[in-house]
């Protein structure tokens, strides 16, 4: 324990605060007992935090500066323009869509061995993707420039077809696939932006251009699969999933802000009131929640229904039935959630019987919430500042995660397209342009990704510390009022009791920033290296998965899976630990790893007396903070479903990210405001604990609710132990 803390809390408030200025004009209720010689902790870590918020800015604004969003969802014509671009070379505003124009191309490309790649194929943008004439042969040129004297918006109107305007040269070079316009052959569908050839050609089309004297086009089913197999890589799928961040903030202000702030504020209001049903209550949504989140997921994955991914493609596309990674991914969601609804519901079962032992806790807690009404307001403080985070954190992850450089690429081809403004045939510019990553785009992208985490746990940690500081004053002014005997100082007493809601929020969020910001920026750090040590690991663990001897070998297996199990309770281990120091950092103002020390020692000492009852109690919270997640999430889909995020520049390609990025945000938002009734719970019982210890084990201070609700665990713990052998 590192000895008592009796001059600093609960036994001689007199000796920390002066006499009688701790009942006057001497700092408010608990000041005693919580103000006393405190100084700045853990500064290094201080200086450690604030230089990653310099780093995390520097490396911010090197993705406003390289990086253009547009590259997440649109693709690259062949001259490196970004399809949708109002900069590019023409202007292409509105014209999103790359369609390849040569045919044979497209089909090479998907050749064995072969040397052409379907970025080096020549592609346009264009508004929509083009089909062939039902009667005729349609084309599609090339941007209009050089002696072809139409502009952007009259070519556009002329549905990309000046064929009828090309000199003798033009439409020979055009009848050898070498442009400036190509024929329409084949149907093509939007998929994700992208022209996706289907491999059936029109006879009334290649009839036509046969007649014209056309040269051979080939119609093997290749054309199909080479486009997909573009559409649907590893990078690709990656890069639509973030675009689709970007597109649904309508639905993360909405669901994973404002829904969850009103839902938490409603289920503390409802713990303050009703908080005997408040658990009973929250089991059943829990489970109900869980069974329509899990059914939203089969009618999007196609195993209700007839409905795919409506959200991307349409009920007419051809390929609505197309096996992409997209609706891979949400069958593997959709089986996980099926396994969580089972979990849960036998979960739900076997703790039934133990609900009722979570009352009385919950019950404490709401007392501390109706004595200290501010509790239920300030968390709208962390939240604020979360929210303006996470706007500027949204903003950067979008132009980190496209800010490649657009470099042409480097091919070794033969292949030859009419030039229009060097007027002729030109056998020199081949190549296509790709984006290219470079390993340093990788780190910062990584770096941002641990930032957020780090942040997110700082300013959740600084919002349980003053909550804490609040609590813990509210229960030790208790002792101190009990103290006074005098007619008069009673009447300053009895002042004191009355301002408690408003001071102890204040006075704990000052001591907060003028001492304590290192130690919580050092405890929020250690559970962010340690979750990224065990994300690194897990991602060794699954490429590991594709070598052979990791796979045969019963060791490997054994190792990966003891490791993970290890660092997972070392993880929760560190979170409770965690929690316990933030509230001795905001009782005694000691630094982190002191704070630790302490919180462990009561805890260890009292580990039977109060264990039962605050992992309960700890159950029914997380069970609360699911519920407004969850709800959040099945909200999410709603506004999902909507016709805004299937049509147009907001079409996403999968509601999958957005769902989970709002669940996030929701289980976040949910954690702040329910860390009131979590941290009171916590910081009563600690405080019970050193309560107990300094009066030879009979807390003076603890409500009566709270000491029979512990005695009664302690009586059934001996009797237990009692009838043993």
């Amino acid at each position: 324990m590192g000895g008592p803390l009796g001059a600093i809390i609960g036994r001689y408030p007199s000796a920390a605060a002066g006499g009688d200025d701790e009942l006057g004009g001497g700092g408010g209720p608990g000041a005693g007992i919580i103000r006393h010689n405190r100084r700045c902790r853990d500064i290094a870590f201080l200086v450690i935090f604030a230089a990653f918020w310099v780093a995390m800015i520097v490396n911010s604004s090197f993705g406003f500066n390289q990086g253009n969003p547009l590259r997440l969802t649109y693709e690259l014509d062949y001259k490196g323009n970004i399809c949708g671009d109002k900069h590019g070379d023409p202007n292409l505003h509105e014209l999103d869509v790359r369609y390849w124009m040569n045919p044979n191309q497209v089909y090479q490309s998907g050749l064995k061995n072969s040397k052409v790649n379907l970025a080096d194929a020549k592609a346009i943008c264009l508004m929509e993707c083009p089909n062939p004439a039902v009667d005729g042969l349609n084309f599609i040129c090339d941007y209009p420039e050089g002696d072809i004297r139409l502009s952007v918006d009259d070519w556009i109107n002329r549905d990309y077809d000046y064929f009828e305007f090309l000199t003798p040269d033009m439409r020979n070079s055009s009848l050898q696939l070498q442009g400036p316009c190509y024929p329409v052959i084949f149907p093509t569908v939007n998929v994700y932006w992208s022209c996706q050839f289907i491999a059936r050609a029109s006879n009334v089309s290649l009839k036509h251009w046969q007649q014209m004297g056309g040269v051979s086009i080939d119609e093997n089913i290749l054309i199909d699969k080479t486009v997909h197999k573009a559409i649907d890589s590893r990078s690709a799928v990656l890069k639509r999933y973030i675009a689709d961040i970007g597109k649904s903030w309508p639905v993360f202000i909405v669901c994973g802000g404002i829904l969850p702030v009103f839902l938490s504020v409603i289920w503390l209001l409802m713990i303050r009131y009703f908080v005997a049903a408040m658990t009973w209550v929250t089991v059943v949504l829990f489970n109900g929640l869980v069974i329509s989140v899990t059914m939203f997921c089969y009618i999007k994955a196609g195993w209700i229904g007839n409905d795919p991914l409506t959200v991307v493609i349409g009920e007419s596309d051809p390929y609505v039935h197309i096996s992409g990674r997209e609706i891979s991914h949400l069958h593997t969601v959709t089986i996980f959630m099926t396994a969580v609804m089972i979990i849960a519901f036998l979960s739900s079962i076997a703790i039934v019987r133990r609900i009722l032992i979570a009352t009385p806790v919950l019950k404490v807690a709401a007392k501390v919430i109706g004595e200290v009404q501010a509790l239920i307001v300030f968390p709208l403080v962390p939240f604020f500042i979360l929210a303006i985070f996470y706007m500027f954190w949204f903003a950067a992850t979008l132009h980190l995660f496209s800010s490649g450089q657009v470099i042409r690429n480097d091919c070794n081809i033969d292949c030859c397209s009419y030039d229009l403004k060097l007027g002729k045939v030109n056998c020199d510019n081949c190549c296509g342009y790709s984006i290219h990553y470079t390993p340093h785009i990788s780190i910062a992208i990584l770096f941002h990704l641990f930032g957020c985490y780090w942040a997110t746990q700082f300013f959740l940690a600084c919002s349980s510390t003053v909550i804490a500081g609040s609590v813990a004053s509210y229960y030790w002014a208790r002792g101190e009022i009990s103290l006074v005997y005098s007619p008069l100082l009673t009447i300053q007493a009895t002042s004191m009791q009355h301002d408690i809601p408003f001071l102890t929020v204040v006075s704990s969020l000052k001591r907060l920033m003028r001492y304590s910001l290192g130690s919580v920026a050092l405890g929020s750090l250690v559970v962010s290296v340690v979750e990224w040590v065990r994300f690194i690991l897990e991602c060794l663990r699954r490429k590991l998965k594709f070598v052979g001897s990791a796979r045969e070998s019963c060791f490997g297996k054994a190792t990966s899976s003891s490791s993970e199990c290890c660092l997972g309770c070392i993880d929760w281990t560190l979170k409770s630990v965690n929690r316990n120091a933030y509230i001795m950092i905001a009782i005694t103002g000691k630094g982190f790893h002191k704070a630790s020390v302490l919180a462990t020692g009561l805890i260890m000492k009292n580990i039977l007396r109060i264990g039962k009852v605050n992992v309960i109690g700890d159950v029914i919270l997380f069970l609360g903070k699911l519920c407004v997640s969850l709800f959040c999430a099945l909200f999410a889909f709603l506004m999902l479903d909507t016709h805004k995020y299937k049509s147009a520049h907001n079409k996403i390609s999968s509601p999958l990210i957005p769902v989970l990025v709002t669940w996030a945000l929701g289980y976040i938002v949910a954690k702040l405001f329910f860390a009131v009734v979590e941290m009171s719970i916590d910081t009563i019982i600690l405080s019970f604990c050193q309560d107990a210890e300094e009066h030879q084990g009979n807390a003076q201070y603890a409500p009566p609710l709270l000491m029979e609700t512990l005695d009664e665990q302690s009586d059934l713990q001996r009797l237990t132990l009692d009838q043993g052998p």
